[in-house]
Formats: C-alpha cells, sequence, structure tokens
C-alpha cells in the first residue's frame, strides 16, 4: 500500500537514500530481509519521493545480470573459508574473496549514489560493512544519519534471577557473558570514534515507528517492543519529516551557534 505524506516544499524529492547496517551476526538474516528496519524506513522514506537503496534489495546491473546480489545464502561462502596454508587455502580464500567482491562492489557503489545515508549501529552486533559504508560516505562530506539504540537484556535479568539459589547456573552464567561478551548500553552511547566521524547533529536514539504506525499501517512487531517502553530524545523519522520542509543546520562550536550545513547538498537538477 503506498502511502503519501508529501508536503510543499520537500526537500526530499527525487534523492537517493541508501539503508547501512549489519546484516551477517544478527539473529535472523531472513527475518531481517522480511521484517527488518530497513522496509519500514524504505516506505517512509519512499512517501517522500525518495529513492531507496537497500541491500537487501539490491538494483539490477544493466548488462550484469544477478551481479552482486545478496540473499540467504551469502552466508555459504563462509563455509569454503579456511587459514589452512599453501595453495589449496590460498584458493579457498581466494574463492571467498571473489564470491563477496561483487556483493562489495554493488554496496558501495550504492553508497556512491546516495545523497545521504541512513546507518543502524546497535553497539551489540559486530559489524565491518557498516563502519566501511559510513567511512566512505563521509569521505564524500555526504551526511551520515545514525542511529544508536539502547542496548540492553531483559532476558538475561530475568534468568540471573531464575538462577539466584543456584550457585553453579550462576556461576555458568557469569562465565557466559563474559565470554560473549554481553555489554549493556542503556544509552545507547555510540563508540566514540563515530562522533567526529559523523558529526554530533546526526545521532538518533531510535526511529519513532510508533509516530507512523497508524498512518503506513504497520503491524505491531519485535522493531515496536524496541522502542514503546522508552521515552525518545531525538528519533529519525520526525527528523526526515522536518528536513523534507527545511534543511536542517549544525552547530559550530566557535561561534556557539547553529549555522548553515553545507553537508546537505541535495541537488535541484533539471527534469
Amino acid at each position: 500500500m503506498h502511502t503519501s505524506v508529501q508536503k510543499t516544499p520537500n526537500h526530499l524529492q527525487g534523492t537517493r537514500a541508501y539503508l547501512s547496517g549489519p546484516m551477517d551476526f544478527i539473529r535472523s538474516r531472513a527475518e531481517e530481509k522480511k521484517n527488518g528496519w530497513r522496509n519500514r524506513v524504505g516506505q517512509f522514506l519512499a512517501a517522500y519521493g525518495v529513492t531507496v537503496l537497500d541491500p537487501w534489495s539490491k538494483p539490477q546491473v544493466r548488462g550484469l545480470y544477478e551481479y552482486g546480489r545478496e540473499g540467504l545464502d551469502t552466508q555459504h561462502i563462509r563455509e569454503r573459508w579456511t587459514f589452512q596454508r599453501g595453495a589449496k587455502g590460498a584458493a579457498a580464500r581466494a574463492h571467498c574473496s571473489g564470491k563477496f567482491r561483487e556483493t562489495q562492489h554493488v554496496d558501495l557503489r550504492m553508497v556512491d549514489s546516495s545523497d545521504f545515508l541512513i546507518a543502524y549501529c546497535p553497539t551489540n552486533i559486530y559489524s565491518v560493512g557498516t563502519p566501511h559504508e559510513i567511512i566512505v560516505c563521509r569521505l564524500q562530506h555526504k551526511p551520515v544519519l545514525f542511529v544508536s539504540p539502547p542496548v540492553t537484556f531483559p532476558a538475561l535479568a530475568e534468568l540471573r534471577e531464575h538462577l539466584r539459589d543456584d550457585p553453579v547456573g550462576t556461576k555458568l552464567l557469569d562465565q557466559l557473558t563474559a565470554e560473549v561478551p554481553i555489554k549493556l548500553n542503556p544509552r545507547g552511547i555510540p563508540s566514540l570514534w563515530y562522533v567526529p566521524l559523523v558529526g554530533g547533529d546526526h545521532f538518533f536514539d531510535g526511529f519513532g515507528f510508533r509516530y507512523y504506525q497508524k498512518l503506513f499501517h504497520w503491524p505491531h512487531s519485535h522493531l515496536d517492543s524496541l522502542e514503546v517502553s522508552r521515552r525518545l530524545e531525538n528519533p529519525l523519522l520526525p527528523f526526515l519529516e522536518r528536513l523534507a520542509a527545511r534543511i536542517p543546520r549544525k552547530w559550530d562550536s566557535r561561534s556557539k551557534r547553529l549555522v548553515q550545513n553545507d553537508d546537505w547538498l541535495l541537488w535541484d537538477l533539471p527534469h
């Protein structure tokens, strides 16, 4: 169902946005592809006339059928990996490199083609492609909208309470949390390396799906459970709605005031 929320002016009309975030070390690639955050954010952006570049649904490359496509079977590439020395090991690693190079090529090309990038970066999920894409985007002086949600583990607290009178179970649980490791981040504070890279004006503590749930007819899902129990200080979707009407400003530490943000170069090209 197409939902239009376009208003005049609409600075987002005709722009392109790339959706970056973990795809490998997540709970379920199948669930993420079908019901992940990219689906809702992509629908929201499309309603403002944005072309969404989604690594789960890469555009077809002219003349190169299925080039760089990434699906649920991409994980099978890992099965060929080895640290073995010699020709056999080198050949296996070359296979992994060659198979995934197409995916890397297409994803980075989509970053090149985008006007801005939205990155979802929970601190408990290991990711390499996402930092690479963020760096490529920032080297081109394009905006990165960085979502860093709180990271909590309610089931962990419940399990610890359940094992309160079980010293062996408690010891094993402590050992597991140290080995994983399980690191709480209830304030969603991003790695400080990201702050000067992204710029302090483009960090968000959630998406704010609940504010648009009825408009887009989104059924309740795990995405809502992550946000419904807390107050969002700076959600992404309301920012995008404001962005459509007005180019955001940035804080200048020298003048101690908000100034023009020239990262937002959105072309006004003739049709």
